[in-house]
């Protein structure tokens, strides 16, 4: 088995996440007992993977002098420093030596997602891009209507309930990716997934049942923090 690597994004001001993150980078904003990052990378660990790259901005320093070699942890930590927002593809093009394959992942996420599935799924798959998604369900307030071309009412529904399947911010990517981001420009996810489907790449989406929950807004940080103090040992 190759080297198992991920890169992990941590560039973002999180300003969702406001006033938590008014005095400190969201990766270091605390879960239970550690920063959600470290929790990350205690689970990148345990699952194999060796080299870990965390992309870098905002308070860039704090992160670096708190995880610094990643020796505590079992990795080797390297740092991409982003000079200017480059988004969530764009720091990609700055990496050097990066392997046939690999994880990328947002740096505020809490779940028991096997990373180390995850990248051997996608590479006996051959995949150029996977998708990990999780169904979310929303409630809508408001009592929905159903029009005709006529404007004339054919339904209604009160408050309904909403599901969709949406990108949990983690992925497992082949470095032929890399040709289609730009460099040094500000190249988002989004972008990315429609040059490949204007390109014909299969892009596979593989939808996880467990427990997933980005960290990025306040209710759902303390949802997060909650579930870590009740059930510990179950991430980490």
């Amino acid at each position: 088995m190759s080297e198992r690597c991920a890169v992990i994004l941590a560039g973002g001001k999180g300003t969702r996440l406001r006033p938590y993150t008014i005095t400190m980078p969201k990766p270091l904003v605390p879960v239970g007992d550690y920063p959600i990052l470290e929790i990350i990378i205690r689970q990148l660990s345990k699952k194999g993977f060796k080299r870990v790259i965390i992309t870098v901005n905002h308070q860039a320093d704090l992160i670096k002098t708190y995880f610094g070699t990643g020796d505590k942890w079992g990795v080797n930590i390297e740092y991409s420093l982003e000079n200017k927002p480059l988004g969530t593809m764009g720091p990609l093009k700055n990496i050097t030596n990066l392997p046939d394959n690999f994880i990328v992942m947002n740096g505020d996420i809490l779940t028991d997602l096997d990373y180390g599935v995850l990248l051997d799924n996608h590479i006996k798959r051959k995949s150029i891009y996977t998708i990990s998604a999780f169904r979310r369900e929303h409630n809508v307030d408001y009592g929905v209507l159903n029009l005709d071309d006529n404007n004339l009412l054919t339904g209604f529904e009160e408050k309904p309930k909403l599901q969709y399947t949406v990108s949990m911010g983690i992925y497992a990517v082949s470095r032929d990716v890399l040709k289609y981001i730009p460099k040094d420009e500000y190249f988002g996810f989004d972008t990315l997934m429609l040059k490949l489907i204007e390109s014909n790449e299969k892009v596979r989406v593989d939808v996880f049942t467990g427990y997933w929950l980005d960290i990025g807004r306040p209710e759902d940080y303390q949802k997060a923090t909650d579930d870590f103090d009740e059930k510990k040992g179950y991430f980490i």
